[in-house]
């Protein structure tokens, strides 16, 4: 029998490097929700990739930045979790930005927190935007600031270079028996992942700071003998004033929501949802502990 690998394999970047695009492409489904805001990605997501006879288990972790308020330091100090506890880090850069003063913090407590030995790889993603020249230089400037175990150019969005990265986790994830099912591609209970494919929508339609003060939270979920599925949903907002934007005018906005998240959880588990939504404001979610746990965050790692 071919000797089993399995290990977890941390992503790390600044919000919007496509640490959430790369997850989805390395997994093959969309397991973690992709959008144009920053901070966009709460809990750590696993997705579970197999290459050969390794299962990499990744961690997607919130995207780096500095932090305001307890939401904000909690998930910052999940992302560095995520990367300490893992077998292998991959920093993901943006071709197009570069070496910019959040990825240089990045990389300098890299340098002084992670154990010597443990892998770290550097992906340079959406090579698509950058000369070749732009691209050489780059590498070489982080190689400089950091001794990378191997440098990756990729287009997460295109799927350019992915294989290749996947292939050479693959290789680095220690060997031993996999920690899941073949067929299995998320840890997150499905009812965590319908939650967020419902704040996708919500955070795709809706504009400003509104996304980060709302939540959704699945409240039943009911498996019909007809082989549909009934999904019924809370979005909790922090005030008045944000429930009439997230219904909108005549409740437009929010069954445009609703329908565009039926859509993406009906193709996610191949069968017809039944999915129904209700706007409850909850002033003070943002400091309940019990939000926290269920977003696989730690509430007192929001304590300054």
């Amino acid at each position: 029998m071919t000797d089993t690998r399995a290990g977890f394999v941390a992503l790390i970047g600044e919000p919007n490097a496509g640490k959430s695009t790369l997850l989805n492409r390395m997994v093959g489904a969309k397991v973690s929700i992709v959008t144009h805001k920053v901070q966009t990605t709460r809990a750590r997501i696993r997705g579970i990739a197999m290459a050969g006879a390794a299962q990499i288990v990744f961690v997607d972790t919130p995207g780096i930045f500095r932090p305001r308020r307890r939401l904000d330091r909690s998930m910052v100090k999940a992302a560095w979790g995520g990367a300490s506890d893992a077998d292998v880090i991959v920093l993901l850069i943006e071709a197009h930005r570069g070496l910019t003063e959040g990825a240089q913090a990045i990389i300098d407590r890299l340098r002084d927190e992670m154990p010597k030995g443990k892998p770290v790889a550097l992906a340079i993603n959406k090579i698509d935007r950058v000369k070749a020249e732009t691209l050489l230089a780059l590498a070489e400037a982080a190689n400089q600031a950091f001794p990378f175990a191997k440098t990756f150019m990729i287009s997460a969005e295109r799927g350019y270079g992915v294989e290749a990265l996947r292939d050479w986790l693959a290789g680095e994830v220690p060997e031993g028996p996999w920690f899941y099912p073949e067929d299995q591609i998320a840890d997150l209970p499905m009812r965590m992942i319908a939650a967020e494919m419902t704040r996708e929508k919500l955070t795709l339609r809706l504009h400003e700071e509104l996304p980060y003060q709302l939540t959704v939270e699945t409240e039943k979920w009911e498996d019909k003998p007809d082989g549909t599925t009934r999904i019924d949903q809370i979005v909790y907002v922090a005030r008045d004033g944000h429930k009439g934007i997230v219904l909108g005018n005549r409740g437009e906005t929010i069954k445009a929501i609703g329908q565009a998240a039926r859509a993406d959880i009906s193709e996610f588990l191949g069968r017809t949802v039944h999915l129904f939504l209700q706007v409850k404001v909850r002033p003070n979610w943002l400091e309940e502990a019990e939000r926290y746990s269920e977003m696989g965050l730690d509430f007192k790692d929001g304590d300054a």
